[in-house]
């Protein structure tokens, strides 16, 4: 199979194979206010989120015309949701399609601003929801058993999304704490009692 990262070197290639051309990827401007009380309140064109959900809306309508975008500004950032009948779909195996997505759509919304603040999550058919709940409740379950043996437990490498869900659902237990250790792709979660005995 021809790797496809072979020949490309920048972001306008890989938006031109995806058929969205650079004035496409563009945020669409807004027609200036009518009203003098809506002067200043309308959204700058390089707004982050129209940027994302105008670059979202393209991929994922091209793909299949039967899905869309839900996009909305949070505390840290800018959610997405990928919304139709085939939209688990979009998630890909182990949610890496909708990885790659997220760090597509952060280099879209980067290169229009020039900020790099703006954190992108994009979950699919409630893929992450779901995945967020299953490692919610691992972490719960190995919590009571490093409770119990008083030792600690080393999960096995994994994403800094799901490191952090385990750390937040874990943060005020009573019994034990969680830290990350490693480099790079071999970071991983340890799970230990918090008072020594």
């Amino acid at each position: 199979m021809k790797n496809i990262m072979d020949k490309k070197t920048n972001l306008d290639d890989y938006l031109a194979d995806l058929g969205i051309s650079e004035a496409e990827d563009e945020a669409p401007t807004r027609k200036a206010p009518s009203r003098p009380e809506a002067i200043g309140k309308t959204a700058a064109p390089e707004e982050p989120l129209v940027i994302v959900e105008r670059f979202l809306h393209g991929l994922v309508t091209r793909l299949d015309e039967g899905l869309d975008v839900r996009a909305s500004e949070v505390e840290d950032g800018i959610e997405a949701e990928v919304v139709g009948e085939r939209a688990a779909r979009f998630a890909g195996r182990e949610g890496r399609t909708l990885s790659a997505v997220e760090t597509l759509a952060y280099a879209v919304l980067t290169k229009h601003t020039g900020r790099s603040d703006v954190r992108v999550r994009i979950d699919a058919g409630g893929f992450r929801r779901r995945h967020a709940e299953t490692l919610a409740k691992l972490a719960e379950r190995l919590a009571v058993q490093v409770a119990k043996s008083g030792e600690p437990h080393e999960l096995q490498p994994m994403p800094p999304a799901d490191r952090r869900i385990m750390h937040i659902t874990l943060k005020d237990h009573p019994d034990v704490m969680t830290e990350s250790v490693g480099e790079g792709s071999g970071r991983h979660l340890v799970i230990k009692p918090r008072h020594a005995s």
